[in-house]
């Protein structure tokens, strides 16, 4: 990949301009791009959007489907919040494949700052059609939504209460003629009743990585062992074991949001076994 950019102006019309934005409602006239700039063009692209106060489930949802997206060639997009934006994006880069986070500020001054912003700049990109030097404001976000999905064949949410931002991103992908799909989740969780309102008004119900991709007319890549990373620490502390979710947090120094993530992941993955009393253990292969 070329060197990054640092505040790169794209003009609409100019060559490396994603003709996808001519099509909305109120297209830019310029996009300021910070990081990879050719990422700008990569596709397909896929939205995946929710809520900043994701269970552990939705952050494990999102980020299994990015991962799994950007390892066939997807780029991911989304909007650096916190909560589901912030699984997709490290989904992505942990997929090894491209994310492009779409700002409510200027890209020199993104929100929230930290370390993922600076990794997305090393390896995707950081979009947004406000000038270097804005700060973030809450009327700019609403806007950057049509953005969002304007740049995206189709948008995912995970996650979402009943009246969300994320549901104003799935609006104006309906509105735009992109895809809409929304992950269902538990019906007594506050966080489950936006996707199902989505559902009920006719989203795609949206279960696999590979639903997405077969509406793209793409093919997922050859599956191949988990990859667990951190997680298989946990596997480690349970050879032998029955333990609780408390118990892994004290054995793993790990925080319990990112024991609670892996441990919904593994057992997604019929790595580990969930028993009465909130107990954890390794799944017995072959049983």
């Amino acid at each position: 990949m070329s060197a990054r950019s640092l505040n790169l102006c794209v003009e609409a019309g100019s060559a490396s301009w994603p003709a996808e934005l001519d099509e909305i409602d109120d297209p830019p006239e310029r996009l300021w791009l910070r990081g990879r700039a050719e990422c700008i063009g990569v596709r397909p692209r896929v939205a995946v959007v929710g809520t900043r106060a994701p269970t552990a489930y939705g952050s494990a949802q999102a980020r299994r489907f990015a991962s799994e997206l950007a390892a066939a060639g997807v780029a991911v997009v989304s909007g650096l919040a916190r909560g589901i934006d912030e699984a997709a994006h490290l989904g992505a880069l942990e997929a090894g494949g491209v994310t492009l986070a779409v700002l409510g500020s200027g890209v020199d001054r993104p929100w929230p700052a930290g370390e993922l912003c600076e990794r997305i700049a090393e390896h995707g990109l950081l979009i947004s059609e406000l000038t270097p030097g804005e700060p973030p404001r809450r009327h700019h976000f609403p806007r950057r939504n049509r953005l969002i999905s304007g740049l995206a064949r189709g948008v995912v949410v995970v996650e979402a209460a009943f009246a969300s931002g994320s549901l104003i991103t799935a609006r104006w992908a309906a509105d735009q003629g992109r895809a809409v799909f929304a992950v269902p989740g538990r019906i007594d969780h506050p966080m489950a009743r936006g996707c199902h309102r989505l559902l009920r008004e006719g989203a795609l119900l949206l279960e696999e990585p590979a639903e997405i991709l077969a509406e793209l007319g793409l093919e997922a890549p050859p599956a191949g062992p988990p990859a667990h990373g951190p997680a298989s620490a946990l596997l480690a502390e349970l050879e032998g074991e029955t333990l609780t979710a408390d118990e892994l947090v004290a054995r793993s120094g790990r925080t319990p949001g990112e024991v609670l993530s892996e441990l919904v992941q593994l057992e997604l993955e019929g790595a580990v076994v969930r028993a009465p009393g909130g107990l954890y253990r390794r799944a017995v292969r072959g049983a």
